[in-house]
């Protein structure tokens, strides 16, 4: 694997009135069936964050520590929840459960992602806590898996803490690439850099895994529990991507990263340049059209203006 990201390339416009006001460039790796890659656009060799698209990759890693979680649970693990009421009660049954008190997460305090669940939170006094962090699910996971091992709980964000050492590992073995730099995630959580070919064909592994593996467990309790893996509000992407295709494992994450794989088919992973949200849905749809598979009206992020639509973020690649 490349040390360096060397960019991308024209995969996004955005379109108002007719106009093409923006341009976004990226990267994109496609796998086919077999694992290899079929089609790319960019440096799909290079260094990146995968940030939390890395998450599924992550609860496997701790499944392989020692973990225990029902699905539900373990799709909480994996999840960039929005603060939904039923998000936080299940963050808190895999701490419970463990009799780990929410002052143990190491995440920072912040409001849901989700307006509606932040504004009632605030309507109810409630000021900015850890359990609401998006990632509080994960660190749920990470403290459990501590616990049952009997490893130091306040220390559990420290890359050289055995917890993190066992996630590494099973990073670098699902992604088949070694570890090239290690930086800190928007949680506090270890980041481990892969290329977008690694994080596509790390994905592809945990569907294609048999049943009864770490890796199909973490596979299914997010497809079975597409809701606690982002939320069912409008902002719930990696939701509204499993349920349009059945079968389609999807994790998305900050600064433009989303990776998706469905089983018998392939997998994609991408990365927009400039960090726009707003382009991965569309760059994805093109890149699983490829695969011969749609993602349906996912395919194009509406422009509005003046409170209806006048645009559209549609992929150029």
């Amino acid at each position: 694997m490349a040390d360096v990201y060397l960019g991308g390339e024209p995969l996004a416009e955005v379109v108002r009135s007719g106009f093409v006001e923006s341009r976004h460039n990226g990267s994109v790796a496609v796998l086919g069936a077999d694992g290899e890659v079929a089609a790319w656009g960019g440096d799909v060799i290079g260094t990146v964050f995968p940030r939390s698209a890395s998450k599924p990759l992550q609860a496997v890693g701790m499944l392989r520590a020692g973990l225990r979680a029902g699905p539900a649970d373990l799709a909480v693990v994996a999840a960039s929840h929005r603060g939904q009421p039923f998000h936080l009660a299940a963050v808190l049954r895999v701490l419970g459960e463990a009799g780990i008190p929410t002052g143990a997460l190491g995440c920072p305090p912040d409001y849901p992602l989700s307006e509606d669940a932040r504004d009632e939170l605030i309507r109810a006094g409630h000021g900015r806590e850890a359990l609401f962090m998006n990632c509080s699910g994960k660190h749920a996971g990470m403290l459990r898996t501590a616990a049952a091992n009997g490893w130091p709980l306040e220390s559990y964000l420290d890359p050289d803490h055995p917890l993190q050492q066992r996630i590494t590992a099973a990073v670098e073995d699902l992604s088949a690439e070694s570890i090239r730099a290690v930086g800190v995630d928007g949680c506090g959580a270890p980041l481990l850099a892969l290329s977008l070919r690694g994080l596509a064909g790390a994905l592809r592994r945990l569907v294609e895994a048999p049943e009864g593996s770490h890796e199909r467990a973490v596979a299914d309790a997010m497809r079975a529990h597409p809701e606690l893996v982002s939320g069912d509000d409008a902002g719930g992407d990696d939701t509204q991507l499993m349920r349009a295709v059945p079968g389609l494992l999807a994790k998305s994450g900050a600064e433009g990263v989303v990776a998706a794989a469905l089983p018998g088919v392939g997998a994609v992973a991408l990365k927009i340049d400039d960090g726009a949200m707003r382009a991965r849905l569309p760059v994805l749809a093109a890149a699983f059209e490829r695969l011969g598979v749609s993602v349906g009206d996912l395919a194009e992020v509406p422009v509005n203006g003046g409170g209806r639509r006048v645009g559209v973020v549609r992929s150029v690649w």
